[in-house]
């Protein structure tokens, strides 16, 4: 029979219960993990969010309270009042915190039954398509892994917040209705009912806000801020997601990095108990894509089974295999990397399978020498002179039972996708990675790049990057001229004052210093073509504010829910999130998005033409 609580109130969570309890009474409330009925003894297992502790409700002694429990199931709602004592021994299980006792109950009350079948068991380990757990996301919560994740996101949230202010930072909260400026990613746009035809767009960062905030003299700001944008999905993507963000005034890049790489120690050292080396290792953007091929690089490949990217061009430019020929003679770069003792673990089946693999990257193939005890074995090397193939060994130090991958192109960016893709894939085929987390700050990016679609330049990070002081007056002579292949030429040495952080593969952060002086920021916009007229209109009130004596100023931003998935090793943002879209971008708990009244349209001046859904 259910009833209410009434006056009975908890005195312990589940998971508190241990041997400083026992002969004490208790009262506990919870749901019912597991129940068995002994004849004339029921055991139930009761859960709550801090553990599960075990419930003895005997028959001879109770028979009201046995007969409710005789009754209650899985995931049924009870309060539990009873003496804690020691288990029997030989009955102890030293896998809980609460193995050594268990709680006699002399009173219990059905407080609700769960009357539908569950969709899953509510299990450590469950093998149930993503789609289910998330439209009953309430019962996943349940599960002690996902309650884990979430609880760490709180742990992490408090960790930030003392670390921050103690370093001097003011928590501000910034508008989630502001003004659409669309320089990224798409922006989430709200019609304004008391303004017809305009719209608000949430907002894709507190950028601007928090550079306004450091006019203001605020010197350090921070928020643990919802960010949205409206782009493609991935498994360390949302249309909504947090980040840890910070502005300072008064500092360089050394001063932003300094605070962010012992904020990122003092979390992991607080929430996981890990002790992280400090300082982190800084590599240049030039250097990172040469030797790894990528921004991001993941230092946890093992560089004694799988090697960085090496440089074959130079070997290569009098060759007479005509691939290569074709890639050198019009300014192309060849790049190789050796799987050392890869020809017992690398199988031809296995090799063909890595060349359509790179092929689904854009490659046109992947090129390959085995060295074997007395020759290479390869369908290429018969093109190459003797020289050539010395050269080669000696500037990969290729050793017997080696394998050589090479990538050449023209296009040097492909090569790099290419080649950081194959590590990858190979370091997951050969294990061939290091344990723990390995960080790194990448420094030194260029400035803007060339846009082919666009065909304009954009900013590498946003347009509110400081470039270097050395570079300012190439900023001005690529200014000087209208020729564009000149003003790419003069650009492609311009570094920004732009700095990410890089954890296990993964960017998990980033920031700049900001453009604090107007003749700077309009040298900028002009050079990403954005006139006068339009920078007043998207961005006028900063251009405004850096008039009335902007301090220097820079910042950083932690993607958490990247930074949590990593730290607690799993594969997608959605496992630390509470309720997040699926790569669709919808929500199966709520059915979001969804159709909304006609009625609520109009009142927001809106007609919408509703089409069938594939």
């Amino acid at each position: 029979m259910l009833t209410v609580l009434g006056n009975f109130r908890r005195t312990h969570y589940c998971g508190e219960i241990n041997e400083n309890n026992i002969d004490q009474s208790v009262r506990l409330v919870g749901w019912v993990d597991t129940v068995r009925n002994h004849g004339g003894v029921v055991f139930i297992d009761l859960r709550d969010r801090s553990g599960i502790v075990q419930v003895v409700v005997e028959e001879l002694k109770n028979p009201e309270a046995y007969e409710i429990a005789d009754k209650v199931k899985p995931e049924y709602v009870i309060a539990v009042e009873g003496k804690v004592r020691r288990r029997p021994e030989g009955t102890e299980n030293p896998k809980l915190p609460t193995g050594f006792v268990e709680v006699v109950a002399d009173k219990v009350l059905l407080l609700n039954t769960a009357h539908q079948p569950l969709p899953f068991q509510i299990e450590d380990e469950i093998k149930v398509n993503e789609e289910v757990r998330l439209r009953y996301r309430y019962l996943d919560l349940r599960r002690r892994p996902m309650l884990n994740n979430l609880l760490l996101r709180h742990k992490t949230y408090q960790v930030v917040r003392n670390f921050l202010t103690d370093e001097g930072f003011i928590e501000v909260e910034t508008p989630l209705l502001t003004k659409s400026t669309p320089e990224g990613a798409r922006d989430f746009i709200v019609p304004s009912r008391l303004h017809p035809g305009k719209f608000y767009a949430l907002p894709q960062s507190p950028q601007l806000f928090k550079q306004i905030l450091m006019v203001a003299g605020l010197d350090k700001y921070f928020q643990i801020a919802k960010c949205l944008r409206d782009e493609d999905l991935r498994a360390d993507r949302q249309p909504e997601f947090t980040q840890i963000d910070l502005e300072m005034s008064f500092v360089g890049r050394e001063d932003v990095m300094n605070l962010t790489e012992r904020l990122v120690k003092e979390v992991f050292k607080q929430v996981a108990g890990i002790e992280i080396d400090y300082p982190l290792p800084i590599y240049s953007y030039e250097e990172v894509m040469s030797k790894y091929g990528s921004d991001k690089p993941d230092l946890r490949i093992r560089e004694d089974v799988i090697t960085p990217l090496i440089e074959l061009t130079d070997i290569f430019k009098n060759t007479q295999f005509k691939v290569f020929k074709n890639v050198v003679d019009k300014g192309g770069i060849i790049k190789a990397v050796v799987v050392k003792g890869g020809a017992k673990t690398l199988s031809r089946q296995k090799i063909d399978e890595l060349t359509k693999f790179v092929q689904k990257l854009g490659a046109k193939g992947l090129a390959w020498i085995r060295v074997d005890e007395d020759k290479l074995t390869s369908p290429i090397t018969k093109f190459f002179s003797k020289e050539e193939i010395e050269n080669l060994l000696n500037r990969c130090n290729a050793q017997v039972g080696d394998i050589i991958f090479f990538q050449a192109d023209s296009d040097r960016e492909s090569v790099y996708k290419v080649l950081d893709a194959l590590r990858r894939r190979l370091a997951d085929e050969l294990k061939a990675r290091e344990e723990g987390f390995k960080f790194l700050w990448v420094v030194d990016f260029p400035l803007l790049e060339w846009d082919k679609e666009e065909e304009r330049f954009v900013s590498v990070h946003h347009p509110f990057t400081m470039p270097r002081e050395e570079d300012l007056l190439q900023i001005d002579r690529a200014l000087n001229t209208e020729d564009i292949e000149e003003r790419k030429e003069i650009l492609k040495g311009v570094k920004s004052l732009a700095y990410d952080m890089v954890l296990n593969g993964e960017e998990i952060g980033g920031g700049s210093i900001r453009i604090h002086r107007t003749d700077i920021q309009e040298k900028i916009f002009k050079l990403l073509g954005i006139g006068a007229v339009e920078a007043e209109e998207k961005f006028g009130f900063l251009l405004e504010a850096l008039k009335y004596g902007a301090p220097p100023h820079g910042g950083f931003a932690f993607g958490l829910d990247r930074l949590l998935a990593i730290m607690v090793g799993v594969d997608s943002i959605r496992e630390v999130i509470a309720f997040p879209k699926t790569q669709k971008g919808i929500c199966p708990l709520t059915n979001a998005p969804d159709y909304v009244d006609p009625k609520q349209l109009k009142e927001v001046h809106c007609e919408v033409e509703r089409r069938e859904e594939e």
